[in-house]
């Protein structure tokens, strides 16, 4: 089963490159069908396997000789990496399935808004709309999800509009609101507290080490990182381990 998963999640990984570039392009996920960037002819079936292929090819399309983005494996990897971990969580069970559906979702937003510094609606508010269904299959209360999905927009809400009280100037966008409400409904509002202070935290420690790499070039601290990825790798933790790092978090300070 762990083999399957795992080859379902490149296989699937495949088509999430194709969300990613096409999506905020404005073109069809599904025609035409998979074909070079740069040259336009189409990818031949035994240049589409996943992570083989780009390694067979080494990198580079087979029609016009340019490079590949090395991001098409790395999203093929991170697929199935997050199959074979939800797998080990969840096990054969309709929470695998949400959650890795969801997991996938948050894998697209972590690219688009790492590329265009936007979350497509569709993902964030059709996630809200699509998830308080599925709260049945979920390890999550109807009652903290309701809870996490009214957080979860309104705790972003009031540190946005903090931050510009504070300092007149705008920090995080809407997108992330919408996203950590969506969140909320998937992990209730204990999943919401927990994902805040997680994302902050990591994203405190990538963004200094940035800051000061591109102050090397742009000779000014100020570097814009979007906010959404240190979101949706806060949430995933919380799903896979946050309720064992909280005991462990709550233990040691007891």
């Amino acid at each position: 089963m762990v083999f399957f998963a795992a080859v379902l999640g490149l296989f699937i990984g495949s088509f999430l490159n194709v969300c990613i570039y096409r999506i905020p392009r404005g073109e069809s996920i599904v025609w035409p069908g998979s074909h070079c960037t740069k040259c336009g002819n189409p990818v031949r079936p035994l240049d589409n396997i996943p992570v083989i292929s780009y390694l067979i090819l080494k990198g580079k399309c087979r029609s016009c000789g340019d490079p590949i983005a090395v991001r098409y494996p790395v999203v093929e990897l991170l697929s199935a990496l997050l199959a074979v971990s939800l797998l080990y969580r969840f096990g054969p069970t309709p929470a695998f399935v949400i959650y890795y559906a969801w997991a996938c979702v948050l894998l697209i937003i972590t690219f688009i808004d790492l590329d265009y510094q936007i979350i497509p609606d569709r993902f964030s508010i059709g996630g809200i709309v699509v998830g308080l269904p599925l709260v049945y299959f979920l390890p999550v209360t109807y009652k903290d999800a309701i809870i996490g999905l009214v957080l979860g927009g309104g705790l972003l809400l009031a540190i946005i509009y903090g931050y510009y009280f504070l300092t007149r100037k705008e920090g995080m966008g809407g997108g992330d609101v919408k996203l950590l409400a969506m969140i909320g409904v998937f992990t209730g509002w204990q999943g919401v507290l927990f994902t805040v202070f997680a994302s902050s935290l990591i994203g405190t420690m990538v963004g200094i080490p940035w800051a000061y790499v591109k102050k090397g070039s742009e000779g000014t601290l100020k570097a814009a990182i979007p906010f959404g990825p240190f979101l949706a790798l806060g949430a995933f933790i919380y799903v896979l381990w946050g309720q064992y790092i909280i005991d462990w978090y709550f233990g040691f300070l007891g």
